[in-house]
């Protein structure tokens, strides 16, 4: 039987669309929604949900950059026909997007017993909330904010990129936290470095999902569920990604950091006095 209902799907479509972008992690957020449910948030068919599930968010970024795309894949194509297309920036930047998703793929998937077992601890998500904040803090005050999209470079997806494996192996780390902080260590503007993490973030999690839909359905997850809340994810998450981009246009990353302190506290101590079981 599925360990997931209609009603709590939509529940965690909405978590899941408010938080896959915003640096406050979604995993963690997942985790604890389910954890306060009641929902085994190691159970395997509860994994393969959230991962499916995230397929709706993913849906809402290639929706609302759906122009950009085109550019960049059509500049990909136009460069595999014709040599001398290979001197643009969105050409090469196609390749940097597949180059720097290869170590997340290879990791993921080496990792993947590990990540659905001992490091899906809710202990693990509350430590890496607070350890993430650290690093998001610090890295939005000592980056200077002066390169533009345009400037990015190999160097810098490849670096961006690898950033997402912390949040993979840390759940609560945050993947657009680890990749916003990584841009910004990197000297990128707060919108090229939120833009990036998005862009790193398609192949990604699109592919997760793919991967995990079969085993959610093997494991005993209704097809209903699944269908709504990946439904709910997106509507909700193509808000999210229109109101985050606005967002940090004028504002810095304070407010995530100390949102996601408070998060991490709480939720060691809801573990810490046993009204959460990790």
């Amino acid at each position: 039987m599925s360990a997931i209902s209609v009603s709590q799907a939509i529940v965690l479509g909405v978590v899941e669309g408010v938080t896959e972008f915003l640096p406050v992690s979604s995993t963690g957020h997942l985790k604890i929604t389910e954890g306060l449910m009641g929902i085994p948030v190691d159970d395997t068919s509860v994994v393969a949900f959230t991962a499916v599930i995230q397929v709706g968010a993913i849906a809402a970024v290639l929706l609302y950059f759906f122009k950009d795309i085109v550019r960049i894949v059509s500049a990909w194509g136009r460069g595999l026909a014709n040599r001398e297309e290979r001197h643009h920036h969105d050409y090469k930047f196609a390749w940097w997007v597949i180059y720097a998703t290869i170590p997340i793929v290879v990791v993921g998937l080496a990792a993947k017993p590990l990540i659905e077992g001992a490091l899906a601890s809710l202990w693990v998500v509350a430590g890496s909330l607070i350890v993430g904040s650290g690093v998001m803090w610090a890295a939005d005050q000592m980056g200077r904010h002066r390169r533009g999209e345009g400037d990015t470079r190999l160097k810098d997806a490849m670096i961006v990129g690898c950033s997402q494996i912390l949040a993979l192996l840390f759940p609560g780390f945050s993947r657009s936290g680890a990749t916003m902080s990584a841009g910004l260590m990197l000297d990128l503007e707060r919108v090229a470095a939120t833009r990036l993490s998005f862009f790193l973030g398609i192949p990604a999690l699109t592919g997760a999902g793919l991967y995990e839909l079969k085993d959610a359905l093997g494991a005993g997850v209704d097809p209903l569920p699944l269908v709504v809340g990946t439904a709910v994810s997106f509507i909700v998450a193509y808000a999210s990604i229109a109101w985050l981009l606005k967002f940090v246009a004028k504002h810095s990353f304070n407010a995530f950091v100390v949102y996601r302190i408070l998060v991490g506290v709480l939720l060691l101590g809801l573990l810490g006095t046993g009204a959460l079981t990790a």
